[in-house]
């Protein structure tokens, strides 16, 4: 299949589509309102459905009734509006629906700008609403690799029955970049043993969802089971190692931000100057095993986001404080320059 050229929003929307999405609740917010023009689009076409909300509240709400069905359900949005949906994606996680979510990330905090950020880091990766729970993280960096982690993000989600996002940026939302995008089946597992509606395969019994629990004991029970779940996530933790097997200095980015500390290292690299690059792909759970065997020549690690620093605690836990770390970031619409990126390695080989 040849690749195409393809606005980010719209690349992903029809990603998932083609990896069997046929449900989409939403509700229009800047800079992802072409995902669902799209799917209002083209959802119909494959006999899917899309409703527009009244609003973000709303609409999560509908993901969740729909997501105990066991079809395939997503939502997307952006910072403030995935701040209004967080009730019900404690919800969702309480009830362990598979679903996914995309924020195309925003600058804030508040109504923020529209321009891109990367600071619902901490939302995404610490739940986001109330209670001890966790959603599974996945941060691309590129539109092709957007692509392919929305068709998996489904077998992610039925695995461990819980929600999904995909945590872009605004830049990803709105560039244009060649993709391939495949036709895809997810890995659903035995969904028709517990989803609403699947009398036949449960001999007629009913299946009820509930994340209400008056009693201490039983919550904490089902506490400590969420818990045990998340503990498992982590075999699916994923990264990217770049030149780090003689790096004096390592850089640590996702999403956008490592596309441009690439280059930077590549400029570095001539200069002689030893720079690698870990990059997350997976922010929950976070790839920890990455960063135990780093090569002995590592001295120092440089944390790049397009925040003001919501994973360098993230990077501390996983190097156990071995290395110092520090952070350089951009905010408010800004994103580090390759230019910038390179002074701050610079002034750590001083």
């Amino acid at each position: 299949m040849a690749k195409v050229l393809m606005k980010g929003a719209e690349a992903l929307a029809q990603a998932a589509i083609s990896g069997g999405c046929r449900y989409f609740f939403g509700y229009p917010i800047t800079p992802q309102n072409e995902v669902p023009e799209y799917m209002a689009a083209h959802l119909p076409e494959v006999g899917g459905v899309y409703v527009q909300g009244e609003s973000e509240v709303a609409s999560i709400n509908m993901v969740l009734g729909a997501a105990a069905t066991g079809a395939q359900i997503m939502t997307s949005s952006s910072s403030p509006g995935i701040s209004l949906m967080s009730e019900g994606l404690s919800y969702i996680a309480a009830n362990e629906y598979p679903c996914v979510i995309m924020n195309v990330v925003r600058g804030g905090p508040g109504l923020g700008g529209i321009l891109p950020s990367q600071c619902d880091y901490d939302q995404a990766t610490r739940g986001g609403g109330n209670g001890d729970y966790h959603l599974f993280v996945l941060a691309p960096s590129n539109l092709q690799e957007a692509v392919d982690l929305i068709q998996r993000s489904w077998d992610y989600a039925f695995k461990y029955m819980n929600p999904v996002m995909i945590l872009a940026d605004g830049f990803m939302g709105q560039m244009m970049e060649p993709v391939e995008i495949k036709e895809r089946t997810a890995e659903r597992g035995d969904w028709q043993k517990w989803a609403v509606g699947c009398f036949r395969e449960r001999g007629n019994k009913r299946t009820l969802f509930h994340s209400l629990y008056l009693a201490a004991g039983p919550l904490e029970e089902h506490n400590k089971d969420l818990q045990k779940k998340y503990e498992l996530m982590k075999q699916d933790a994923m990264a990217e190692d770049y030149m780090i097997e003689d790096a004096e200095v390592i850089i640590t980015a996702f999403g956008t931000t490592a596309r441009i500390a690439k280059t930077a290292i590549m400029h570095l690299r001539a200069e002689g100057k030893k720079v690698g690059l870990i990059r997350p792909i997976t922010v929950y759970p976070f790839p920890a095993d990455h960063f135990k065997n780093l090569p002995a020549t590592v001295r120092h690690i440089l944390d790049v986001e397009m925040n003001c620093g919501q994973m360098i605690d993230d990077v501390k836990l996983a190097t156990e404080c071995r290395y110092p770390v520090t952070f350089y970031g951009r905010c408010g619409g800004f994103a580090p320059s390759v230019e910038e990126v390179e002074d701050a390695c610079r002034k750590l080989f001083a």
